[in-house]
């Protein structure tokens, strides 16, 4: 099947449909009652819908709705997220700290209410997403007729798990989705590009740094593979939270995709534990901390790296690992290796023969030495022969208290 038939067949599948109109009402509806809330507590301040519903661009029967409350630039010396928890009173809602603190109310629609500056132009931002009302206007500007592709790359990015700028996921952000498909001006477009990404790619739509980007940027900002000009703002890499690891997922999806395109790329996946078990995979149940999801998640993925580490450490090749988390409370790791038993005994290399001092001191420490191309090699006993054993032994670990339940 072509690539541009299946990309219609799947878009049907992604775009709003009449049972889901109600929540735009219910969205109006909350952001009418804010705005009287604004009022009523004499707040300088206007409710502006913000995310991918203000750009049309969210998926059907996903109800997260970013909400931008934009203070007057006179309140800049206060604090806005004090001024308003005041006006949230008749909603529930969660706080979440950060460099100027938001609020989340959960429920069938979740709302993340971010305070931001009403600002006029760059130098009146004090904080990132001050910019965020101007990243949906770019877009509803630049990206009217792209708008369906924007959402094939969501749900692309969703379904190969590398969707989300969260410090437990680091993966493609929703404005850099934007971005993408704007500058490359649709999806097959942005994938074809994709398999030409070089280790350290830069991209800059409005050419802002006419090719010099990596000259001028400070070196914080370019540290990723991929440097993402944001086109409102210049000064940032708004990829700089994608890691190596999804970057190559991505680059490697996108091969995938243009040699065999299928449906099945934009199907989100659970993973099947039965069969994963039967290949011996080693799982591991967690319960996470009792914070807010991205430092819950963050611990949860820290003690997932820790154990793959320890297994790797422990000369175990690493055949398919992952984590599953449902944001709540529980997830699961899963580790299968390629060997499931190792040799009693494992190779220490030493020093060189010719070092005689440090020579003397490795054959004192291990009984069976032997000397291998002018290099000392003890033979020892290994501690782990099985990856359930080296699981099981470093769950126990200090370093794992603080990151969950195990």
């Amino acid at each position: 099947m072509p690539p541009a038939t299946i990309l219609k067949d799947v878009l049907t599948q992604l775009l709003p449909r009449p049972e889901d109109h109600h929540v735009v009402y219910e969205v109006d509806a909350f952001l009418t009652k804010l705005g009287q809330q604004l009022r009523k507590n004499r707040i300088d301040a206007k409710p502006v819908l913000g995310g991918s519903f203000a750009k049309d661009t969210w998926l059907t029967g996903d109800y997260d709705v970013d909400v931008f409350v934009a203070f007057d630039l006179r309140h800049k010396e206060r604090n806005l997220s004090d001024m308003l928890a005041k006006a949230l009173k008749p909603w529930r809602v969660d706080r979440v700290h950060g460099s100027r603190d938001y609020f989340q109310i959960k429920g069938r629609i979740n709302y993340e209410i971010i305070p931001v500056l009403a600002i006029k132009k760059s130098s009146d931002a004090q904080n990132v997403t001050d910019f965020s009302p101007k990243h949906v206007a770019w877009v509803n500007t630049q990206g009217r007729k792209l708008k369906d592709d924007i959402r094939l790359l969501k749900k692309f990015c969703k379904a190969q798990r590398v969707y989300g700028a969260e410090s437990y996921i680091r993966g493609f952000s929703g404005h850099v989705v934007d971005i993408l498909i704007i500058h490359h001006g649709g999806f097959l477009k942005l994938l074809k590009a994709a398999t030409k990404w070089h280790p350290k790619t830069i991209l800059d739509h409005n050419n802002a740094y006419k090719g010099k980007a990596l000259l001028v940027l400070n070196e914080s900002k370019i540290q990723g593979p991929l440097v993402l000009i944001d086109p409102v703002q210049p000064d940032r890499n708004a990829a700089a939270a994608l890691t190596q690891e999804n970057y190559d997922k991505f680059i490697a999806a996108a091969k995938a995709f243009l040699t065999r395109p299928s449906p099945s790329f934009f199907t989100e996946k659970k993973p099947d534990f039965d069969v994963l078990k039967k290949k011996g995979a080693v799982l591991v149940h967690t319960k996470t901390v009792r914070e807010k999801e991205d430092v819950a998640g963050t611990k949860m993925v820290k003690a997932f790296e820790f154990l793959k580490q320890r297994l790797l450490k422990n000369e175990f090749h690493l055949v398919d690992t992952g984590w599953n988390w449902d944001k709540k409370a529980t997830g699961t790791f899963w580790f299968l290796t390629k060997e499931k038993t190792l040799p009693s005994t494992m190779k220490r290399e030493g020093p060189p023969v010719k070092l005689e001092k440090n020579a003397k001191e490795f054959r004192k420490k291990y009984k069976r030495v032997k000397s291998v191309k002018g290099r000392l090699v003890a033979i020892v006993a290994r501690e782990f022969r099985t990856p359930q054993a080296v699981v099981k032994a470093h769950l126990k670990d200090d370093y794992l208290k603080d990151k969950g339940s195990f």
